[in-house]
């Protein structure tokens, strides 16, 4: 492999590794008001766009598996913001459904959403073209 392209590699990879980790950082000090993490805050995301999903469609949503979100779930649920509620007609299947007090979190998530909009220091149409490269380059990687 050509040096230059192997430098190019391990620079990339790095810059994607403490990207995402300065933004999961950047996440906690804005989610401390809400009392949760990254990946529940992610869910909730999901719910407060749906208001209920099954555990499979969260999971497609986030590139989650069930053992993954099981526990985040679990804790949601203890928390009071979610519902679990298994399906009559195939108990495998899982609808979890937003509280009245899970709602409600949306408000303050709205200062989280404005907090990180302000970290990531660009502008709208920056944001929606970054996003855009991410998935793209989540999807090539995916094959």
């Amino acid at each position: 492999m050509d040096k230059d392209i192997l430098t190019l590699e391990n620079q990339l990879c790095f810059a994607v590794y403490s990207a995402s980790h300065a933004f999961t950082r950047a996440y906690k000090p804005l989610l401390a008001d809400l009392g949760l993490t990254y990946p529940q805050y992610l869910v909730m995301l999901v719910l407060w766009e749906r208001r209920s999903a099954t555990v499979g469609e969260i999971g497609a949503a986030l590139s989650l598996d069930s053992g993954t979100l099981s526990p985040l779930l679990k804790r949601l649920e203890t928390a009071g913001l979610v519902r679990r509620e298994r399906s009559r007609e195939d108990e495998r299947q899982v609808t979890v459904h937003l509280t009245a007090e899970g709602a409600a979190a949306r408000s303050k998530a709205e200062k989280v959403m404005a907090g990180i909009a302000e970290r990531v220091g660009c502008s709208l149409d920056e944001m929606v073209a970054l996003r855009e490269n991410l998935n793209s380059l989540r999807k090539h990687l995916e094959g």
